[in-house]
């Protein structure tokens, strides 16, 4: 399948380095060409630099042939319209967006956006962690 991915951060070149991995054709796009430096040496995909909500941008990235689109910046804005972009103007199937503020996670969420709040998902670890502690 291919996948195009916006952001390359740690998660971002970690998710390129594992779905590449499982035989999938990745493109990861990133505004600053040093986050590039993340991704494994061994990475055979494509790195782009470039802003993934330029429609431009994200047709180089192949966008138009993508089975999905996973939006992995630092911004919650950038994330959402990336997102909605892909979804709705290049019908990706699949479009998956970080969200940090669990609210706006929620929010999207029941507006038919495919969303991931790490600060809930975290907060949901720590818990289950310390319970297990006092069995």
């Amino acid at each position: 399948m291919k996948v195009v991915i916006m952001g390359c951060g740690r998660v971002g070149a970690r998710l390129a380095s594992l779905l590449e991995q499982d035989g999938n054709d990745v493109t990861i796009i990133d505004i600053d060409s040093y986050s590039f430096r993340r991704l494994s040496p061994d990475f055979k995909g494509t790195a782009l630099i470039g802003n993934g909500i330029d429609e431009d941008v994200l047709r180089s990235a192949g966008i138009e042939e993508a089975g999905a689109f996973v939006a992995l910046t630092q911004g919650d804005n950038r994330n959402i319209m990336a997102s909605q972009i892909a979804k709705h103007i290049f019908n990706v199937p699949r479009a998956v967006c970080r969200i940090y503020d669990p609210l706006r996670r929620d929010m999207y969420e029941e507006l038919g956006l495919e969303t991931v709040s790490p600060t809930t998902v975290f907060a949901q670890i720590l818990r289950e962690k310390l319970e297990s502690q006092g069995e």
